[in-house]
């Protein structure tokens, strides 16, 4: 039983240290880009340069798992900032802004994988089958509190956002975030 228990316990701590590196690798990602030098990612992550290559030998290994990371960062979250949130309006906007985050990255994530169009697919369904429900949730709980329209369908939603974050990690001047943030203020219902 003791053995079981530390390999358990070592179990624990690789799945802390991968997600401690997909941390580190995703904030740098929405900052400086997919192409963003590997040192910077072990910097943030406080680790070498070598421990990044034995979690992920390539950077499409990288980036594919900062984009599930993303995904699943992304869906869990939308729950939580309900509960959290006395305004599921606020809940709502909070979620757009980590959506944005990732979508920024995501568009990256899109130049990398364009020689394997079946895997990107694969992931882009993963992304939506993940995402939409979540992003649903958050909707009807506005829409049943009285704070925004009832017209709008979740996947339509995600797809303006998206199309406001195109170019966004291109133009350092451009602000993703400010402009979905217009967009879910124009969801309000009025007086």
């Amino acid at each position: 039983m003791g053995e079981n228990a530390g390999a358990r316990a070592k179990r624990a701590d690789a799945r802390r240290n991968e997600k401690t590196l997909l941390d580190a690798a995703s904030a740098v990602f929405v900052a400086s880009g997919v192409d963003a030098p590997v040192r910077d990612i072990a910097t943030a992550a406080g680790v070498g340069v070598g421990t990044i290559y034995r979690h992920f030998p390539t950077r499409a290994d990288l980036i594919i798992a900062v984009y599930r990371h993303q995904v699943e960062a992304c869906a869990d979250a939308g729950p939580k900032l309900l509960a959290d949130n006395a305004s599921p309006h606020a809940a709502l906007a909070q979620w757009i802004d980590l959506f944005v985050d990732f979508l920024v990255t995501k568009h990256g994530l899109a130049g990398i994988m364009q020689s394997d169009h079946s895997g990107f697919e694969t992931l882009h369904t993963y992304f939506l089958d993940r995402l939409v429900p979540v992003c649903t949730e958050l909707l009807g709980a506005a829409a049943e509190a009285g704070e925004i329209h009832t017209d709008l369908e979740a996947v339509h939603l995600m797809r303006g956002v998206g199309n406001l974050c195109i170019g966004a990690e291109a133009d350092d001047s451009y602000d993703a975030r400010r402009l979905a943030a217009l967009l879910i203020t124009g969801l309000r219902q009025s007086g």
